[in-house]
């Protein structure tokens, strides 16, 4: 990699290499080689790969921390800091996180923005994505061989780890950043259908052929494959919650003639 460290520079040439430094690391994080929580490699090691001198890399880590990207802790380095907030505490977010109704709008996003993840996976994903990708398939169908040993929130994050996995592999830094900004209604999505579903041996059986057919077209590199398998995925979910709250709604009614409400 060229070199970006200098010789004896001025304040502005110091400034400049400064900048490129941390525009490669921000670029390091963009693209989900660094994430958020992780620590940020040795300084020797950072010099290494960006081709830099430990003191244009200190300067770019200053640039960065003045901009909120990284954060040090003394004795413990750096880390790549949380980049939005830990949890969305306006009043919309709340009114999401609240109303069960929002489940169903939540999968008709994940429908449109996860089947173009899987598509672009299958075109993009490096062999380091096929294999997270199948580390994450393979841990969350250990787990569900016996689904009364795992509680229903190990296997929604089982299953959340695996849909990121492939989101990741897509290489599209916004649509990752972008389903990454959600992760918490969509774990609480993957968690809705963890709970109602998979308790119901026939749906609970089309999940696990979809997520292994998704998974087998991403290691297959069948982009429009992919797609379609992603899309039928989701929306066979939501269709699957409205029928379970028809078959609620149906129950309540019953119950409440037989009790002589009409």
């Amino acid at each position: 990699m060229e070199n970006v460290s200098g010789g004896r520079a001025g304040v502005t040439e110091r400034q400049q290499v400064a900048d490129i430094v941390a525009e490669r690391i921000e670029r390091l994080i963009t693209d989900g080689v660094l994430k958020v929580g992780q620590a940020l490699p040795s300084e020797r090691r950072l010099c290494e790969k960006l081709g830099t001198s430990r003191s244009a890399l200190r300067e770019g880590l200053r640039v960065l921390r003045g901009l909120g990207i990284i954060e040090t802790r003394h004795g413990s380095g750096s880390f790549v800091a949380r980049l939005s907030a830990e949890r969305d505490n306006s009043p919309l977010m709340h009114l999401f996180s609240t109303q069960p109704r929002t489940v169903y709008d939540l999968l008709e996003v994940r429908a449109l923005l996860e089947s173009e993840a899987a598509r672009l996976a299958a075109l993009r994903a490096t062999v380091a994505d096929l294999v997270s990708i199948r580390r994450r398939y393979e841990d969350m169908v250990a787990r569900e061989q016996d689904i009364r040993a795992t509680s229903a929130e190990d296997h929604a994050r089982l299953d959340h780890d695996f849909h990121r996995a492939i989101s990741e592999a897509s290489h599209n830094a916004v649509l990752v950043h972008t389903l990454q900004s959600l992760s918490d209604l969509m774990l609480s999505s993957v968690f809705a259908s963890v709970n109602n579903l998979y308790h119901r041996p026939a749906h609970k059986r089309l999940i696990d052929r979809q997520h292994h057919r998704l998974y087998q077209a991403i290691m297959d590199r069948q982009p429009e494959r992919a797609e379609r398998i992603a899309r039928e995925h989701i929306n066979s979910v939501r269709e699957s919650f409205i029928e379970i709250e028809q078959e609620e709604q149906r129950l309540i009614r019953a119950t409440m003639r037989l009790e002589g409400w009409n």
